[in-house]
């Protein structure tokens, strides 16, 4: 799933190809993927491009006006083109869900591989308007996000830190493979209940945040759309590389297994050397 690094670089990517030119056609191949129908998509045909911001890890164009603000879900992606085909594409089994084609040549494309469509695109006046805009927390990159902010957020949290650290109304962009990249930085277990943290352990997961999150945005910066998946991969010290070797202590890295997700952490560097019980804990994340 693309998580706030990914899509921080995504916006960047596509500021400087998109502002300032001209919508000339845009084709909902996926009608399944619109979730607004008024304005209706078209309406941003002969609108110019102004910004394109990120809220969490929804990507938001600005167009004339009008915000086309996309999720990508776990298997959605953005790709640019820079040579758009003519033709009206045709509604099928690829992987094609949303085509934004500009004047004068190039545009961007959604896409979305695999059975499970999440991917979810909207038309707003205001990107409030989103559900999943309107609800999100502090946004780790924001000034607003100090230490101080942190630890109200923490304060009589009686959920486990792993499942604070994804809940997208506490903290806006964190998903399941940076909050175990982070843990592990911070040493923490992921089932340590979050009210429980004292100050110092707090402060360390707050500059693991920060220090995650900006290095994996500086990692994929000038990256092209099609290599940050392989970026954001090779990056990971114990996200999906369970049975390796920990790159800090050289311990075997854990897995346990919940619903159809998994995470990964080191039991020498977060659990004082304990291997948790993969019990599918289904209400870690609820």
């Amino acid at each position: 799933m693309p998580e706030l690094p990914e899509v921080e670089s995504l916006v960047r990517y596509l500021r400087g190809r998109v502002v300032g030119r001209t919508v000339e056609r845009v084709f909902p191949v996926a009608v399944s993927v619109l979730k607004t129908y008024e304005p209706a998509v078209t309406e941003l045909e002969g609108r110019v491009c102004g910004g394109v911001v990120r809220w969490g890890k929804f990507l938001d164009v600005e167009v004339g006006g009008l915000h086309l603000v996309m999720h990508l879900g776990r298997s959605g992606w953005v790709r640019w083109r820079e040579e758009v085909p003519e033709g009206v594409p045709r509604p099928g089994k690829g992987p094609l869900a949303l085509r934004v084609r500009l004047v004068a040549g190039g545009g961007f494309e959604v896409t979305e591989a695999g059975a499970r469509k999440q991917v979810a695109v909207y038309v707003v006046r205001d990107p409030q308007e989103v559900p999943g805009v309107a609800r999100l927390g502090l946004d780790p990159l924001d000034e607003a996000f100090t230490r101080e902010a942190f630890a109200a957020v923490l304060a009589g949290e009686r959920r486990q830190i792993k499942g604070v650290l994804r809940d997208q109304g506490v903290l806006a962009g964190i998903g399941n493979a940076y909050s175990d990249e982070i843990l592990h930085i911070a040493r923490m277990s992921p089932f340590r209940a979050a009210a429980s943290l004292s100050e110092e352990e707090a402060g360390l997961l707050y500059a693991a945040i920060g220090t995650t999150l900006r290095d994996a945005v500086a990692r994929s910066g000038g990256l092209e759309p099609g290599k940050l998946k392989a970026e954001k991969k090779s990056g990971m010290r114990v996200h999906g590389r369970a049975g390796q070797a920990c790159p800090v202590c050289g311990d075997v890295v854990r897995e346990v297994v919940y619903r159809d997700r998994s995470m990964q952490y080191c039991p020498t560097c977060q659990t004082g050397g304990k291997v948790l019980a993969d019990r599918r804990m289904s209400r870690l994340l609820k």
